[in-house]
């Protein structure tokens, strides 16, 4: 009797399919965990530069007034929140082979990398043709900005999915955003005021593009039954989608309390250079003095607020959060050297590290709810909904200092001319009342935020925590 005959065996796949093909199963592995936390570094670093220095360059630098360049400068405001709620719902929505966020990120990471570097590199045009291209290659780098980085940010949920897993996961990616903010800060003038501007642009973007490739092998998708989640996706709306994204109530209270506290934030680095001049009698190169101390206790501040989230929850450690940076914010009411307000700065970080921290875990978690009430995971919509909301931190930054300075008798423009004697108390309780003012606010948000426990399984949820809990999304 002859052997029965075999099947052939299936040539391996090629690289291309496998790298395709790859779904997480289980916890991230450590390797995959960093290389995603890495993202946040290219992330923040071109973030940071562009939003420091963009102004000066074109203003001081090639000379396009000021005026001109406020109003491009609004308008990518503009863009750049519409955008967001936009991308996460067709980020939602769009299954390939490859995943829903994968592909977004690797077609958008070149895009990005190249209109930073041509952001600083333009022609010799006159004003009116920087200003042009200005829009132009903004709108680029908006778009290709919010592309890439709301995806990764998408992903974060998924890779890591529960609060353990989150916070752990989250620690090395908010360290590498840190890095990438202080070298943004610090780092681009040492380049810019060395090797010149347009060497500035290509080596940032060239360190750039090696990261976020670097970051793309943390970045796996979970595999889903896609033919159960398609008909539903395709029965609701983008006006649906955001009508009950904006109705639910765990989503809501903690969108405007992570708008207080980044508005706090930008309050605070907005007052310090006030602050140097008028309180402590500084030079205005000593408000390099006061941001440093914050960065520094920021690093190591976010492991232990990443054992505090995995001890108590989200919900308990985002009210810990606001007491912290509440608190520590007031101490900027006592110094009146530069050397005391360092140190206060010391207090503040550990308060910006819990924010970094906790924030996006809670965020997670208002996901997981979500899922559990409509069968579907809408990661894209949530962190665009949210992209769109704190850009208003902006807006309230703007209005509080403007309020605090003009109530003080502020003079602008007066040089080396003496301000009245309130603009120092003015600007005191500016960064030393008004955060706390503000933090207490999110305090009441963060009370009222209705997920109790540490995971989805273990939330405990008012019975009302949607107004629109059985209408249109929910099973």
């Amino acid at each position: 009797m002859s052997a029965p005959r075999l099947a052939p065996t299936p040539p391996p796949a090629g690289l291309l399919a496998r790298v395709r093909d790859r779904r997480l199963a289980g916890a991230p592995s450590r390797a995959r965990t960093v290389a995603y936390a890495a993202s946040a570094f290219p992330a923040n670093l071109l973030l940071q530069t562009f939003s420091a220095f963009v102004v000066y360059f074109y203003v001081d630098h090639l000379g396009v007034p000021a005026g001109w360049v406020a109003g491009a400068m609004i308008a990518h405001g503009i863009l750049n929140a519409v955008l967001n709620p936009l991308v996460g719902a067709a980020s939602d929505r769009r299954r390939t082979r490859w995943g829903r966020r994968v592909p977004w990120i690797g077609l958008g990471v070149v895009p990005l990398v190249v209109a930073f570097a041509l952001v600083w590199m333009p022609p010799a045009l006159g004003p009116t043709g920087l200003v042009v291209w200005f829009l132009l290659v903004v709108a680029v780098y908006d778009v290709a900005y919010v592309v890439v980085v709301l995806n990764v940010s998408a992903l974060f949920p998924e890779i890591f999915r529960t609060t353990a897993e989150r916070a752990r996961g989250n620690a090395p990616r908010q360290i590498f955003g840190l890095v990438g903010m202080i070298l943004g800060t610090a780092g681009a003038p040492l380049l810019y005021g060395t090797l010149g501007w347009t060497w500035m642009a290509l080596l940032l973007a060239v360190v750039s593009l090696a990261f976020f490739a670097w970051s793309l092998v943390g970045m796996v998708e979970r595999p889903v039954d896609e033919e159960a989640v398609r008909d539903r996706e395709a029965a609701v709306g983008l006006r649906d989608q955001l009508r009950y994204t904006f109705a639910n109530r765990a989503f809501v209270t903690y969108v405007l309390g992570s708008l207080l506290l980044q508005s706090t934030t930008a309050i605070v680095l907005a007052a310090i250079p006030f602050y140097v001049r008028y309180v402590v009698g500084g030079a205005e190169a000593d408000a390099t003095l006061l941001l440093a101390p914050i960065f520094v206790a920021a690093i190591p501040s976010i492991v232990g607020w990443s054992w505090v989230v995995r001890r108590v929850g989200p919900r308990s450690a985002m009210l810990w959060v606001v007491a912290v940076y509440g608190l520590a914010t007031c101490l900027y009411l006592l110094p009146s050297t530069v050397l005391g307000a360092a140190a206060t700065g010391l207090a503040v970080g550990v308060g910006v590290a819990g924010l970094m921290q906790v924030l996006e875990v809670a965020l997670a978690q208002v996901i997981d709810d979500d899922e559990r009430r409509t069968g579907l995971r809408r990661e894209g919509m949530y962190f665009g909904a949210n992209g769109f909301v704190v850009r208003g931190s902006v807006i309230v930054q703007a209005v509080l200092v403007a309020a605090v300075l003009g109530a003080s008798g502020y003079v602008e423009g007066a040089g080396d001319v003496a301000q009245p004697e309130s603009v120092s108390t003015g600007v005191r309780l500016l960064l030393g009342g008004v955060p706390v003012l503000v933090a207490a606010l999110a305090f009441v948000c963060f009370w009222l935020y209705p997920l109790r426990g540490r995971d989805a399984g273990e939330a405990v949820v008012e019975a009302e925590a949607s107004p629109a809990a059985a209408d249109p999304l929910p099973r």
